[in-house]
């Protein structure tokens, strides 16, 4: 099926789909979980805190079971959709726009036999192919930051929800007044004008009928998360010479400071925000 996608999700697209960013993504970020991890301590193994994320998210949501129909928007290489259908038996469609990742998403589910369990769809966050009140939860992580025009993944997440339904994501999000202008190293590379923030998806929430239900901020995770895999990135540099290409290596180690420094300077918001579609 033919998939339009928006200019800044294309970009994502093409990125999320080189061989530089599959070969780093995969051996470094946390391989099967590429997001913001919840560190107990500065030298903890990526994956290890980033899954702690995936795990924490779902006790937030309660009383999971196989009758729930999940929506994961940005499932990457699906760690998080295995970890909801190997845990509670829930039915999970995982959206994400790189068919390299899904590929490799969907070879980990065979041999997990979770096939049957979970369905890869290719597609953009942007226009859900799923019809209204399909889904009694929608799930994302670090993911909402690559739309440019995040009003219209919140509309699409709130109208595919059941009444009662849940709403739980996480973004690296710019701090609530914080100038755009500040955050310039950060957006160029990621060929973005703005991220989101708390007001913007309280706000677009609020529009699309959702209410609020909780918000933990957890924002010094974010520098400590690229920190942690800058760090690992410099320390692995030899051994993934022949994976990842030496300019992307470069480029990354100056982005992921960029990350940190933002963080550190408290111009980044970073968090898990829950909300519900009224019965």
């Amino acid at each position: 099926m033919s998939v339009d996608y928006s200019t800044a999700v294309e970009t994502a697209r093409n990125y999320y789909n080189s061989d530089d960013a599959d070969n780093f993504y995969h051996r470094v970020w946390g391989g099967e979980d590429i997001h913001i991890g919840l560190y107990e301590h500065d030298k903890e193994p990526i994956s290890h805190a980033s899954r702690r994320t995936v795990a924490h998210m779902a006790d937030l949501l309660d009383e999971l079971s196989p009758g729930d129909r999940v929506l994961d928007l940005g499932a990457g290489y699906g760690g998080a959709a295995r970890y909801l259908a190997q845990n509670f038996g829930c039915r999970v469609v995982a959206l994400n726009l790189s068919e390299v990742e899904n590929s490799r998403h969907r070879e980990k589910n065979r041999a997990e036999q979770l096939y049957r369990l979970i369905d890869v769809v290719d597609g953009s966050f942007e226009s859900v192919p799923f019809d209204d009140a399909s889904f009694s939860v929608v799930w994302s992580q670090d993911a909402f930051l690559h739309s440019g025009d995040r009003q219209r993944v919140i509309a699409e997440a709130a109208r595919v929800l059941q009444p009662g339904g849940r709403l739980i994501f996480t973004d690296p999000m710019q701090a609530d007044g914080c100038p755009a202008e500040v955050l310039r190293p950060v957006l160029e590379r990621l060929h973005l004008s703005s991220l989101g923030s708390p007001a913007f998806y309280r706000d677009a929430c609020r529009a699309h009928g959702l209410e609020e239900t909780g918000f933990e901020d957890h924002t010094p995770q974010l520098a400590r998360h690229y920190a942690r895999v800058r760090a690992e990135l410099e320390a692995r540099d030899a051994e993934l010479a022949p994976w990842v290409s030496a300019g992307y290596r470069q480029r990354m180690l100056e982005g992921l400071q960029h990350w940190v420094d933002a963080g550190n300077a408290g111009h980044l918001c970073w968090g898990v925000f829950r909300f519900r579609r009224p019965d």
